[in-house]
């Protein structure tokens, strides 16, 4: 049976087209700051102005994107770090959930990642590999959309500086 006419497990349309080649910014209810740019449908580049992990930036990480329904997406993905990351966007609301699954490791000492995770990813490896992973450190938090636009797909220069090394201001932008 096909899946996409089956009734016990329909499948929304995919039209990806409403998120796919924009960058947000994005608060979180507890003062997070983050930065995505959905690079095309299966990869993502993102940057953390402030947080626990405030300064890390990565290029291409590789996601799992599905509409839920119109205007309705869902950013899933696993990091070399072990933290893995669940978001839903609703870009016409100005509104996403996020969920981050932090490893115990992460949560005792952040810092070992605020970096440009692509020149480090053995290192990640390594810090993941050693734990400790258990307990995990769930945060899951409203956030509101600051900036929504449309940028294109595959530009490596949406995010391409560590989030220190911008404008001042540049991640409070409106749109």
């Amino acid at each position: 049976m096909d899946i996409t006419t089956s009734v016990e497990h329909p499948v929304p349309e995919q039209d990806l087209s409403g998120i796919v080649g924009h960058r947000f910014i994005y608060t979180y209810a507890n003062g997070w700051q983050y930065e995505m740019y959905v690079k095309n449908a299966t990869t993502i580049d993102y940057r953390i102005h402030s947080g626990m992990v405030g300064g890390r930036w990565v290029k291409d990480q590789q996601v799992d994107l599905v509409a839920l329904t119109a205007g309705v997406y869902k950013v899933s993905w696993n990091e070399p770090t072990g933290t893995s990351v669940v978001v839903t966007v609703v870009p016409g609301e100005r509104v996403l959930h996020g969920t981050i699954f932090f490893p115990h490791w992460v949560e005792e000492d952040g810092s070992k990642t605020v970096l440009f995770q692509n020149d480090h990813l053995d290192r990640m490896r390594e810090y993941r590999d050693q734990g400790p992973t258990y307990p995990i450190y769930v945060v899951p938090e409203f956030a509101h959309i600051t900036l929504f636009e449309h940028v294109g797909e595959d530009d490596e220069t949406v995010v391409d500086t560590a989030p220190a090394d911008l404008p001042a201001g540049f991640a409070d932008r409106t749109n």
